[in-house]
């Protein structure tokens, strides 16, 4: 007789890692052996501290949360959805948990025998690899394809793993470490714990770090009665303490804690024991780290019941490029992060709008992000700019198809300003009736830009067609995208048109290599770093594709890429024009946080000479490359 039930189980862990390398008779054997748990919102699987159990467990449907609890304070550290893998810890080591998993929702739990999968272990490498980069590391990854999968979820991923990755990334410490006299009593010790209210003290000697002492030595030697408060520190303090250098990983961080078994580690000037202390890092930094990173924050968006905690969420996520900024992490990683998880707050944005709308969509449709965002580059908070395309109906059904899609847009609209994202001045969004169309408005839209070109058509041009369908059918984008090749190559001069407005900003640096600044003004004297430096890349990136057919390619470092690519004879400069763009926008994004606006305007009296050469290093690439569209565009004919 056909166990149904297993090949359900079957066919469900076969689309999962490590499932997903074993050989089918393994797989069976362990679909015929799961057991399935239904648990109520609420209630835990397993909690901090409790024995590991017999089974590890396999998200079927719900969400199960993990939390990591340090004093009084429960934090997330990650949510587990449809085939997610939790309680791994039996299968390497036999101890206790070290996070509780709790029922964020209601829950179908496979629960799978840890002893089963051992047997397994022995005869399948690519399990065995799986299990150990699970638990050496909770790394995760926001460009799995379900935007939740681990970095190690499968072996190619294992062999080829890139050392900057994001996630790979260097630990905040804490640069202020609290510490006493090797000649201190324990009580004393206590006092100053308690007074800077901190869980641990380093025991130092002309800034060398000797010992440590947290509230768990205090807790079991000194409450118990086992050592006197009076002693002399030296009895209970842990000696010598665990150093590493200030460039220490998060993984890095994270082995060393369970190998050595201790929940601080020191940070010193060259990573040794005998060189000056300059930090500490804690298991509580570790876990506040990982509560905040990328694929958590995915996972909370796609939960988000309201704007509130969506709203909290950016936040969050504002503190995680920051960071990111803060240890240099490679400025097209950041961009790409921020982007999903700007584009999931969106996304989520719609859902709930879509939930208050008494009925379905009429017709199928597609919310557009423009401008920064549309390219992926929108890193700091800026105003919306928006747009919606739906599909062609009837004369007599288009008012009341408009009206719906307007009025969901402006619902969008209003969330996404709660939420962070301020409302266009210009009013650029889908709220708009100019900005909320047919399929065929749009394309009569874009081809009257294009035919009948005019100082205000060309900056339409230049906000609409870095376009990034965000939710929605995308046939009806690609539609458009046709549309608009189909009409320039129809009027190929609508290209120097579009040539000569790159060429509207002059290169940043007048004739005696001077930064050219506003003139008047409330930012009189200020740099334009938007205007004067990213936005002739910007334009020059989309004029070349435009020109050359390329399509799909809406960020500027794709297209320059790409460029590379097509025109192999202009590669350096293109290669340069990348450069220059990823240190400008690093350049700006680092501004932008550290006076909390958008980056845009820099006072040069504050630059030192270190930060002006390299500005003015980006600027030779923005010349040559306004040069070569002047000369292929005759753009000198039309200035």
């Amino acid at each position: 007789m056909k166990n149904t039930i297993a090949e359900r189980i079957f066919d469900f862990l076969k689309n999962f890692p490590p499932f997903d390398v074993l050989e089918k008779e393994q797989l069976f054997q362990i679909a015929s052996q799961v057991k399935v748990t239904y648990i109520e919102k609420g209630n835990f699987i397993f909690k901090q501290e409790e024995n590991p159990h017999l089974h590890f467990y396999i998200v079927k449907d719900g969400a199960i949360g993990l939390y990591r609890t340090m004093g009084n304070d429960q934090i997330l550290v990650d949510i587990c959805d449809e085939g997610d893998v939790f309680g791994l810890r039996p299968l390497i080591q036999n101890d206790h948990y070290l996070m509780s998993a709790k029922a964020n929702e209601e829950s179908i739990l496979y629960a799978v025998s840890v002893d089963l999968l051992k047997e397994i272990i022995k005869i399948n490498n690519k399990v065995q690899k799986f299990i150990i980069a699970s638990f050496s590391s909770n790394i995760k990854t926001p460009y799995a394809k379900t935007n939740n999968g681990q970095l190690f979820a499968n072996v190619e991923t294992l062999e080829t793993i890139d050392s900057n990755f994001s996630e790979v990334r260097t630990a905040e410490f804490s640069k202020n470490p609290i510490t006493c006299s090797k000649n201190a009593t324990i009580k004393e010790a206590a006092q100053i714990m308690s007074s800077k209210k901190v869980g641990s003290i380093l025991i130092a000697e002309n800034k060398i770090p000797l010992g440590i002492i947290t509230d768990k030595d205090l807790r079991l030697k000194i409450a118990t009665g086992l050592v006197s408060i009076n002693e002399n520190i030296s009895k209970i303090m842990s000696s010598p303490v665990i150093t590493f250098p200030k460039e220490i990983t998060i993984a890095e961080a994270q082995i060393a804690m369970i190998k050595y078994k201790v929940t601080h580690l020191c940070i010193t000037a060259n990573g040794k024991p005998t060189s000056e202390l300059v930090g500490i890092l804690s298991e509580h930094d570790i876990v506040v780290l990982h509560g905040n990173n990328p694929s958590v924050l995915i996972k909370e968006i796609k939960r988000a019941k309201d704007t509130e905690k969506l709203k909290y969420i950016k936040e969050k996520a504002s503190n995680l490029l920051k960071g990111y900024i803060e240890q240099s992490i490679p400025i097209i990683f950041i961009s790409k992060i921020i982007s999903e998880i700007n584009d999931a707050i969106t996304i989520k944005a719609l859902d709930l709008s879509l939930e208050e709308m008494e009925t379905q969509p009429p017709v199928k449709f597609g919310w557009l992000a423009l401008g920064s965002q549309g390219r992926k580059e929108q890193l700091l908070t800026t105003d919306q700019d928006n747009a919606l395309v739906f599909e062609d109906v009837s004369k007599e059904n288009y008012k009341t198809t408009k009206d719906y899609f307007l009025l969901l847009a402006k619902k969008v609209t209003n969330k996404l300003h709660i939420i962070g994202f301020e409302y266009c001045p210009a009013d650029m969004m889908a709220s708009n009736p100019n900005w909320c169309l047919s399929l065929t408005e749009w394309k009569a839209q874009f081809n009257n830009w294009i035919t009948k070109p005019s100082e205000d058509s060309i900056m339409l041009c230049t906000i609409f067609f870095d376009y990034n369908l965000i939710y929605g059918d995308k046939k009806l984008t690609s539609e458009m995208a046709n549309s608009i090749f189909n009409s320039i190559h129809t009027y190929e001069i609508f290209l120097n048109f579009l040539g000569r407005n790159a060429l509207l900003n002059p290169p940043p640096l007048g004739f005696f290599r001077q930064f050219l600044v506003e003139h008047d003004g409330e930012h009189k004297d200020q740099f334009d770093l938007k205007s004067r430096a990213l936005m002739p890349l910007i334009d020059a990136a989309r004029l070349l594709t435009l020109s050359l057919d390329i399509k799909d390619k809406n960020n500027t470092i794709a297209r320059f890429s790409k460029l590379v690519k097509m025109e192999p004879q202009n590669a350096d400069l293109y290669l340069s024009c990348i450069d220059a763009f990823k240190i400008l926008l690093r350049y700006r994004t680092k501004q932008g946080i550290k006076h909390h606006d958008s980056g845009r305007y820099i006072e040069l009296d504050k630059l030192n000479k270190s930060e002006k050469l390299k500005l003015k290093g980006c600027f030779k690439p923005i010349k040559d490359i306004q040069e070569l569209l002047n000369v292929r565009y005759n753009l000198s004919q039309m200035m």
